[in-house]
């Protein structure tokens, strides 16, 4: 078994991070095995929704702070390596948003760091009852700086200030109220839960799909005037397509619709 696998069910496919000893940490190889699946899931039109796990204990633990203390041994401390990693590790977060199909984080065990900036990164989140959650780096003298972009961006400025700030962990329930994870489910239920909410979203059409979840991540870049005049736009380019017609038509007509995507 690979350090990732990927298993499709008809439209949904699953990529579940397969470092149980490590908790899944974001090494070099992991970063990489990730991109490489998002760039191939790019290109998939047979592919609707990804769900994204972790196996072992935990979600995922972050960076490999191992393989990052190696990289300190360069002649110039680390800090080309450094750089490289944070810039792939970058990539890869943003290859998640750029994706046309939603991704949803399956989280269990532990999100930390950049573990919990993995499920910010995410579209939808659906966590297991006990989950912990942290962006704890501040506690072993590194900030979260990374973390914080997407986290910053999921939940209430000063609640990701006191979680990159004191190193505390937050529960699953509270990250459900502050808006990091959609549900909490029961552990035994959780794979379940995932599961059907990826079945009910792949039975959506997937281009109409893809130009929303383009607009979603644009529109919240702009002020809300050049917001409104660019998804009023996309709505009439969405309008225009044959498949969004025949959607029309057919609950006009109350008939499941016959579309081609």
């Amino acid at each position: 078994m690979g350090i990732l696998e990927r298993s499709d069910t008809g439209a949904v496919a699953r990529l579940k991070m397969n470092a149980p000893d490590r908790l899944n940490a974001l090494s070099e190889e992991m970063l990489a095995a990730l991109q490489a699946e998002f760039d191939a899931l790019r290109e998939d039109s047979s592919i609707r929704v990804v769900i994204l796990s972790g196996a072992g204990k935990g979600f995922c633990a972050g960076h490999d702070l191992k393989q990052m203390t190696a990289g300190r041994q360069a002649e110039d401390g680390g800090k080309a390596y450094f750089q490289d990693l944070f810039a792939q590790c970058t990539r890869m977060m943003l290859s998640i948003q750029c994706l046309p199909q939603p991704v949803i984080a399956q989280v269990h065990g532990i999100a930390t760091a950049a573990g919990c900036q993995l499920v910010a990164s995410c579209d939808l989140a659906i966590a297991a009852e006990g989950t912990r959650f942290g962006v704890n780096g501040v506690n072993i003298g590194l900030f979260c700086s990374t973390p914080m972009v997407a986290l910053s961006r999921n939940i209430p400025r000063k609640r990701a200030f006191e979680m990159l700030t004191t190193g505390d962990f937050i529960s699953a329930e509270r990250a459900s109220e502050l808006g990091l994870v959609n549900r909490v489910a029961p552990e035994m239920l959780l794979e379940h839960e995932t599961q059907a909410l990826a079945n009910q979203l792949a039975t959506k059409l997937g281009s109409a799909v893809k130009i929303g979840k383009q607009a979603f991540y644009q529109q919240l870049e702009m002020p809300i005037e050049q917001a409104y005049a660019y998804t009023g736009e996309v709505m009439a380019q969405n309008m225009l397509h044959r498949d969004t017609e025949e959607g029309i038509s057919a609950f006009i007509e109350k008939r499941p619709p016959n579309w081609d995507q």
